[in-house]
């Protein structure tokens, strides 16, 4: 059973910078593509990005391409999402997710991690 714990949420100002964490456990870490979402208060849960399991595939939803990073260590067992030119907008719990495959849909994660605030102030 893969658990996942995210860290490095907090309150930052417009136009500043985050990296958020997910440290996994209890499974083999390499074997997963691994993804980030994020939900805001009374929206649906929407995907970010992904990187494969080896770290060489990478892809994110328009709304962040170009502000946020995705990358990954597998030697850390993490994988890691750097946010920079925040907005308040980007306000949201932020969730990692580990999936056989690579996907921007939320259905097609089997592990969640249980989430961390950000939230960004104008």
């Amino acid at each position: 059973q893969v658990q996942l714990v995210e860290s490095g949420g907090g309150l930052v100002q417009a136009g500043g910078s985050l990296r958020l964490s997910c440290a996994s456990s209890g499974g083999t870490f390499s074997n997963y593509a691994m993804g980030w979402f994020r939900q805001a208060p009374g929206k649906e849960r929407e995907f970010l990005a992904f990187i494969s399991s080896s770290g060489r595939r990478t892809y994110y939803t328009d709304s962040v391409k170009g502000r946020f990073t995705i990358s990954r260590d597998n030697a850390k067992n993490t994988v890691y999402l750097q946010m920079n030119s925040l907005k308040p907008e980007d306000t949201a719990v932020y969730y990692c997710a580990a999936s056989y495959y690579t996907s921007y849909n939320l259905k097609e994660y089997q592990y969640w991690g249980q989430g961390t605030q950000v939230t960004v102030a104008s």
